[in-house]
C-alpha cells in the first residue's frame, strides 16, 4: 500500500484555479520531488496536504486513511510534518527546546503535574531532553543545544527546523525548499543529511526544490507542476528528459 495517495486535488482562490486535478502516489520510504517554476502551485499543494487550505475537490489518503480537509493539528497527529520555505522557528527558545516542542505530541504530563513539578514531570522532561539531543546529533547541532535558535547561522536554522519536524515522529516529511539561501557547501551537506534521515528513520520524504542538480541527485521520482497542472510525472531521469519539462521549466 502506498503511504500517500492524492487524487483529483484542486483549489481555487477568487475564481483563479491555483491547483487543478493534482494526482500523486508516494510509496513508503520513497524520496519524492515536486518541482516547477515559481507560482506553479507547489507550496499550495503542501498547504492542501497539511490542512492549511481545504481543497475544493479531491481526496487525500495517508496510510489508507482519509485526511482530506482535516485541521492542521489533526493532520500532524495523523503523521504529516513539514518545514517552510521561510524558516519558522521559535527563535527566542533554545535549540533543544525547539525540538522538544515537536516531542510534546508523544510525551504527556498533566497541567497540575507541570505546575507542581511532580515526579512524572521530571521523568518526562528527562526523556524528552535525551530524545531531542539524539535528534540534534543527527544534524550536528548537539553542541548548540542551549543556544537561542535566533543566534544559529542560517544553514543550521534550516537543519533545526527539519529536526523539530522529525520530533513529531511523522510518517511523511514535507520539505519546502530546504536548501533555499544556502551556499553550495551547505546545500551538499544538507542533502547528505536528508538522505541519511530517509535511510536511518525509514522516512518517506516529499521535497520541493528549484535546484535541478540537487533534485536529480537525490529524488527517486518527480512530479512537475506548471500553472497548477501536472506537466510530467514518473522516475527522475525520464521526467527531466521530457521535452515539455525542458521547455516549461528550464526555459529551453
Amino acid at each position: 500500500m502506498a503511504l500517500l495517495e492524492v487524487k483529483n486535488l484542486g483549489i481555487s482562490f477568487g475564481g483563479l484555479r491555483a491547483v487543478n486535478a493534482f494526482d500523486v502516489t508516494i510509496e513508503k520510504g520513497q524520496l519524492y520531488g515536486l518541482i516547477g517554476p515559481n507560482g506553479a502551485g507547489k507550496t499550495t499543494v503542501f498547504n492542501l496536504l497539511t490542512g492549511v487550505y481545504k481543497p475544493t475537490e479531491g481526496i487525500i489518503h495517508l496510510d489508507g486513511k482519509d485526511i482530506t480537509g482535516k485541521k492542521p493539528i489533526d493532520i500532524n497527529k495523523a503523521g504529516i510534518a513539514r518545514t517552510f520555505q521561510n524558516i519558522r522557528l521559535f527563535k527566542d527558545l533554545s535549540v533543544l527546546d525547539n525540538v522538544k516542542v515537536g516531542l510534546h505530541n508523544h510525551h504527556k504530563y498533566s497541567t497540575l503535574g507541570g505546575i507542581l513539578r511532580l515526579p512524572k514531570y521530571f521523568k518526562v522532561e528527562k526523556e524528552m531532553d535525551q530524545q531531542a539531543l539524539r535528534l540534534l546529533e543527527v544534524f550536528g547541532l548537539e553542541k548548540e543545544a542551549q543556544v537561542k535558535a535566533a543566534n544559529l547561522p542560517y544553514g543550521k536554522q534550516r537543519k533545526l527546523e527539519i529536526a523539530r519536524a522529525l520530533a513529531t515522529e511523522p510518517k511523511l516529511l514535507l520539505l519546502d525548499e530546504p536548501a533555499a539561501g544556502m551556499n553550495p557547501n551547505e546545500t551538499g551537506e544538507l542533502m547528505e543529511t536528508i538522505k541519511f534521515v530517509q535511510k536511518e528513520f525509514q522516512m518517506t520524504i516529499l521535497l520541493i526544490e528549484h535546484d535541478m542538480k540537487l533534485v536529480s541527485g537525490i529524488c527517486e521520482a518527480l512530479t512537475v507542476l506548471n500553472f497548477g497542472e501536472v506537466l510530467a510525472q514518473g522516475d527522475t531521469r525520464t521526467v527531466l528528459n521530457d521535452p515539455q519539462v525542458i521547455k516549461a521549466y528550464l526555459g529551453e
